[in-house]
């Protein structure tokens, strides 16, 4: 029983070991391979014509980020 999960075990460092050095050698994040929300038609995660309060000072708050020289 122990070995099956010092196996598994080991399995899972392989997995996550590889996984970052693909995140460091390519510098690209991980994303799933089905597109996301655009993939469904969806421009965005709420569907609703007039983006509530809060959505609209988080939008304002990126968008002024975005616009800073770093």
């Amino acid at each position: 029983m122990l070995t099956v999960f010092l196996a598994t075990f080991g399995i899972f460092l392989l997995v996550v070991l590889g996984m970052s050095l693909g995140y460091l050698v390519k510098r690209k994040s991980i994303q799933g391979s089905c597109g996301g929300i655009s993939s469904l038609g969806m421009e965005k995660v709420c569907d609703c014509p007039e983006p509530c309060d809060a959505r609209k000072k988080r939008m304002a708050r990126e968008a002024r980020q975005q616009n800073r020289i770093l």
